[in-house]
């Protein structure tokens, strides 16, 4: 797959991608979704001005009108697609990708993503076809600033907030524009990490799922005696929490804490989950009177499923925190508001409020060179076939004790497992078996 991916459209500047193909995308995408109007932010990247440009150039010469609202944060952009009513969005973004990236992330009206099954490969054909629609007259182009609108929405979700001390690190990424705007109307005391937006990412990678990513974090939030500390990527749609001790908290226990601030305000809801998230969450969504519904792995599938079942929640591992009420889209700062007012609302510290989620052990994501990835998971399905097997993204199995699942990469001979079991001993049983069969 070239620079048409699965989610969004990225590659290498200018090699792979630049202006000229920003501008023949742009048009490309005016041809695809023919709206009468679309939103267009940007990231701080070098390049994203000039990508930028070219991009609204192509949709208004295909008579689209734009509305530029200059840098802003993914979210920032889902939001101001939903609450401005446009017909589509494009943000220009590389999201965590190192600094000579570049691209696209697509979105139809209310914050309707497109990925490669909904959109992006019926733009990519277009693109490649050469075609250049003009219209007889251009759309026009305006800007606005939607930053007091996107973090007035964002307030909404505050409930009661005590004065905590919270160190943020937005990685040089867009979440330092917005950060500062938060905390000025809320009781608490900031403490601000690498908060200059900065394409060059200066200090690290804007990747909050590598932990050598949070050890700034770690150290200050110590350093400070901060109540718990939050990392954000170079977009702002992913997040990452440590406790009050700088102890990394996975995102898919995260999410079954978020849950709990959802339910205890939309009791009985549906909350969604991506499958390879903890045992835990499952049980901690249930435990609350809520519906746990289990998705495969990726942000359009989430927003689809959760469209579909109004789900007022959702959480993915990679740090992706979806809300109905934010147009089912997902937001890190919505995120951060929610473990604001959980900490507010308990007297225990956050290491506390997560420790009894911790009781299975988990393998993380572990990644294996497979050739023939489809006769892999066949074998994996038959060897493994006395479990509850089943094929919602990939193959599954799930036992009473442990379960895995097994994913292909959508751009790479890899597949990616992981596996959880209620014990250290059992996790590294099962590891050995499921290792032998796709290492075989």
């Amino acid at each position: 797959m070239g620079i048409f991916k699965a989610y969004d459209i990225r590659g290498v500047v200018p090699e792979e991608f630049n202006a000229d193909i920003a501008y023949r995308i742009g048009n490309a995408v005016a041809a695809y979704l023919k709206p009468e109007n679309v939103v267009v932010g940007r990231d701080m990247r070098t390049h994203s001005p000039e990508i930028a440009a070219a991009a609204v150039r192509g949709l208004a010469e295909a008579g689209v009108d734009v509305t530029d609202i200059g840098l802003a944060s993914t979210p920032a952009v889902y939001f101001a697609d939903g609450f401005g009513g446009f017909a589509g969005a494009l943000q220009v973004t590389a999201s965590h990708n190192p600094p000579e990236y570049n691209g696209f992330k697509l979105c139809r009206e209310a914050a309707i993503p497109l990925s490669y099954e909904t959109g992006i490969e019926e733009i990519e054909l277009i693109f490649k076809r050469g075609e250049i629609v003009r219209a007889e007259s251009s759309g026009r182009v305006t800007e606005k600033d939607f930053s007091a609108d996107y973090v007035r929405h964002v307030l909404g979700f505050a409930q009661y907030i005590r004065p905590l001390t919270v160190v943020a690190d937005a990685g040089n990424g867009m979440a330092g524009k917005y950060l500062p705007l938060l905390f000025k109307e809320l009781p608490c005391r900031l403490e601000p990490l690498y908060f200059e937006l900065d394409g060059s990412f200066p200090n690290h990678e804007a990747d909050p799922l590598k932990e050598a990513n949070l050890a700034d974090l770690q150290a200050r939030v110590k350093e400070v005696k901060a109540d718990f500390g939050v990392a954000f990527d170079g977009d702002g749609d992913r997040v990452a929490f440590v406790d009050e001790n700088g102890r990394t908290i996975s995102n898919d226990l995260t999410a079954a804490l978020i849950a709990r601030e959802v339910l205890d305000t939309w009791p009985g809801s549906t909350v969604v989950y991506d499958l390879r998230s903890s045992m835990a969450v499952a049980e901690e969504i249930r435990s609350r009177g809520g519906r746990p519904l289990e998705s495969r792995v990726g942000h359009s599938y989430i927003k689809q499923l959760m469209r579909e079942r109004d789900a007022a929640f959702g959480g993915e591992l990679s740090g992706h925190y979806y809300f109905r009420d934010n147009f089912f889209a997902d937001s890190g700062l919505i995120a951060l508001v929610m473990v604001l007012n959980l900490v507010s609302s308990q007297e225990k510290p956050l290491s506390e409020l997560v420790r009894p989620l911790r009781r299975y052990s988990a393998s993380g994501e572990i990644n294996f060179r497979v050739e023939d990835k489809e006769a892999k998971i066949e074998e994996l399905a038959r060897v493994f076939s006395d479990g509850e097997v089943y094929f919602l993204d990939g193959v599954s199995a799930r036992y009473p004790d442990w379960w895995f699942n097994v994913r292909q990469s959508n751009t790479e001979p890899l597949l990616r497992l992981n596996l959880e079991a209620r014990s250290p001993d059992l996790l590294e049983e099962a590891l050995r078996r499921v290792r032998a069969v796709i290492e075989g």
